[in-house]
C-alpha cells in the first residue's frame, strides 16, 4: 500500500523535466520508489533527493509522467518503497556519468560522497535545455564537465566521449552511469577499454516493484529487486541490454 504524501515544492529543471519534493525518508542512493498518481497510474521513479525531504525528477514522456509534471504544491501522490539495489560506492576516486534525466539517481550518490575531491562528474544531453543538476553537481564535485550532442552547452559530442577523455586523464576506482540504455552500452565498452569497474542503473517496465510479477526480468534478473543498479560483469551477459526491452503486453521493442 502506498503512503500518501503532500508535494511541498515543484521545480522546473529543464524542457519537460520537473522535480517534485515531498516528506519521505529512507532508502539508499540509487534505489527507487513506486509513485501512484491517483486516477492515472503507478510508475517507478528513481530518487533524486533523499533524506527527510525526498524528491523525484520527472521527464514528461507519457500520460503518467505528464500528470506528475502538472502537479502543484499541496497535491497528493502515493509513495511505496524504496525498492531495489542501489549504488555500491567504493573508496577512492569515482566518476559519475549521467545522460539526460539519468543525472537524477546519480545526484543521490553525489550527496552521499562527502569529499568533493574524490568524485568527478560528466553530464550530457541532446541540448542545453535537457542538462539538469549542473550547479547542484558543482556543489558536490571539484571537476564537473558538460557535453551536448548539438554543442549548445559545454563541449560538442556525447557524454561517453567526454567520460572516455576523463578516464584517459585520471585514474578512477569506479564509474557510476545512468542514462539511455544505448549510452550505457557504449559507456560499459569505454570502461572495459580503460579497465575501470563500472555500475549502471537500468530502466525497465515495472508493475509491482518488489520482484513478484516478473515484468522487468532480463535474462533471469529482476531489475526491480536485483537492480536497478547492476555491475558490469552482470550486464555483459544480458542478451537484451542495449538492444530491446519488454512492452506492457510482453512483446519486445528495440532500444
Amino acid at each position: 500500500m502506498s503512503n500518501m504524501v503532500t508535494i511541498t515544492d515543484v521545480v522546473t529543471q529543464g524542457k519537460g523535466i520537473t522535480t517534485l519534493r515531498f516528506p519521505f525518508s529512507g532508502g539508499s542512493p540509487g534505489q527507487f520508489v513506486m509513485v501512484w498518481i491517483p486516477g492515472i497510474d503507478e510508475i517507478p521513479m528513481s530518487m533524486s533527493y533523499q533524506g527527510d525531504m525526498a524528491g523525484i525528477t520527472v521527464k514528461e514522456v507519457g500520460e503518467a509522467t505528464a500528470a506528475l509534471s502538472a502537479l502543484r504544491p499541496g497535491d497528493l501522490i502515493g509513495i511505496r518503497g524504496p525498492y531495489g539495489r542501489g549504488w555500491d560506492i567504493p573508496p577512492g576516486r569515482v566518476l559519475c556519468v549521467g545522460g539526460g534525466v539519468g543525472m537524477a539517481p546519480l545526484m543521490a550518490a553525489l550527496d552521499a560522497i562527502d569529499d568533493p575531491s574524490r568524485v568527478d562528474v560528466a553530464i550530457g544531453a541532446r541540448n542545453i535545455g535537457e542538462i539538469i543538476f549542473e550547479e547542484r553537481a558543482r556543489g558536490r564535485s571539484d571537476d564537473v564537465r558538460v557535453s551536448t550532442d548539438d554543442g549548445t552547452h559545454g563541449v560538442k559530442g556525447t557524454v561517453v566521449a567526454l567520460a572516455s577523455q576523463m578516464m584517459r586523464e585520471k585514474s578512477y576506482d569506479a564509474v557510476l552511469g545512468c542514462g539511455p540504455e544505448i549510452m550505457l552500452r557504449f559507456l560499459l565498452q569505454a570502461c572495459k577499454e580503460a579497465e575501470v569497474p563500472c555500475q549502471v542503473s537500468l530502466e525497465r517496465l515495472m508493475k509491482c516493484g518488489s520482484g513478484l510479477c516478473g515484468s522487468c526480468v532480463v535474462d533471469g534478473l529482476r531489475v526491480c529487486a536485483d537492480g536497478p543498479v547492476f555491475f558490469d560483469h552482470e550486464v555483459k551477459n544480458m542478451s537484451e541490454f542495449g538492444r530491446c526491452r519488454r512492452t506492457a503486453s510482453g512483446g519486445k521493442d528495440r532500444v
